[in-house]
């Protein structure tokens, strides 16, 4: 079966809900996953080993937190060319964190990166209705690449 990683940093809980929504989806597809907070990600083989990448990181002034920062140098180390990578993110009035991610996975990582582009969400719809829909159909999209 294939797997996925879906690794994240959430201080309100908002981007983890996320997490968990993409999760969905991408097992409605067929796909394992597991889902780190990039705390519990010590170096790049713990990376190592997935078919698919989803990173996640809410917005923080303008910024990806700098924990996320630090992840994403481990993850360049564990050499993700070619593997399939999305990326999400919450925010409350600007959104830039998820298309950083997104950024740094397509160009410098070499990623072959979900066609949707990142997912970016404003909090206040992650508690509605159409937060999960589009968390679960951007999960179910990832899980398309792998046809």
């Amino acid at each position: 079966m294939k797997k996925a990683l879906i690794a994240y940093h959430s201080r309100t809980g908002k981007t983890e809900t996320m997490a968990d929504y993409i999760a969905e989806g991408l097992r409605f597809a067929g796909i394992d996953v597991v889902l780190k907070k990039i705390s519990e990600i010590d170096n790049e083989l713990d990376i190592v080993g997935y078919d698919a990448y989803v990173f996640g990181c809410p917005t923080y002034h303008k910024d990806m937190t700098g924990g996320m920062k630090q992840f994403l140098f481990k993850a360049n180390l564990a050499n993700l060319k070619g593997k399939i990578g999305a990326a999400f993110g919450s925010h409350t009035h600007s959104g830039e964190s998820a298309p950083m991610i997104y950024d740094t996975m397509m160009h410098v990582f070499k990623m072959n990166m979900v066609s949707l582009g990142p997912l970016n969400l404003a909090e206040n719809m992650i508690a509605g209705n159409e937060g999960p829909k589009a968390c679960q159909d951007y999960g179910k999209a990832i899980g398309e690449l792998f046809r």
